[in-house]
């Protein structure tokens, strides 16, 4: 059983007062004792009081955008792994800290994206996977190439520059294929998360895109 000396779970989260909780607990339930940073992104709701009655640690992250509140929690890391979860994701996998790492201690892999099963995902499909397939022919074909459940060696996240918004996730993957990390896709069941309307998708669309634009040499 991995302790909270080798674990990190930093949950970005901007107004997720529905599903905080569910969040924390989930990661309770896990066989990994790790420790958990919720990074409360601006909130204006209950966020941060409902996570700190869990008794998780709370970081404050005034810069509005997904990536402002990870690269935030990073710098409060001191584990070996640390693994990014999203705020508003109802996970089924029965244990997905265990799932997410083992692929870290057991094979030495620097970094894990995960893959999994859900509705959704048109800015991946639409978006995302024609524009690395054209950029980036050679890549390996991720599944989930935007998942935002990811866990890597901390001395990786460290090294690379988080983008501030909704290019976090793509720019994250490009980041540690550049720098030549061993990289593993674990597929962990189904996720649901919550729906975005289509202004939030065209915004997010566009953020992707220059993500992917910026590293192509």
């Amino acid at each position: 059983m991995q302790n909270s000396n080798e674990v990190t779970v930093i949950i970005p989260a901007f107004n997720e007062e529905k599903t905080i909780m569910k969040v924390i607990d989930k990661i309770n339930t896990s066989a990994v004792k790790a420790n958990i940073i919720v990074v409360n992104n601006a909130s204006t709701d209950k966020t941060a009081e409902l996570a700190k009655g869990k008794g998780v640690q709370v970081i404050e992250c005034k810069e509005q955008g997904k990536g402002y509140a990870m690269e935030t929690g990073i710098q409060y890391v001191n584990t070996k792994i640390t693994l990014f979860i999203d705020g508003d994701l109802e996970i089924h996998d029965k244990d997905v800290i265990q799932d997410m790492i083992d692929p870290i201690i057991e094979e030495d892999v620097d970094f894990v994206k995960s893959a999994f099963t859900r509705e959704g995902g048109r800015v991946t499909e639409l978006v995302a996977k024609p524009l690395l397939e054209l950029l980036f022919p050679h890549m390996f074909k991720f599944e989930q190439p935007l998942s935002g459940i990811i866990a890597g060696k901390t001395e990786f996240f460290k090294k690379i520059t988080f983008e501030k918004d909704y290019g976090v996730d793509i720019g994250i993957l490009l980041d540690m294929l550049a720098l030549g990390a061993r990289i593993e896709e674990k597929h962990i069941g189904k996720v649901d998360n919550n729906s975005k309307s289509w202004e939030s998708l065209n915004d997010m669309s566009k953020q992707v895109m220059k993500a992917i634009l910026k590293r192509k040499k």
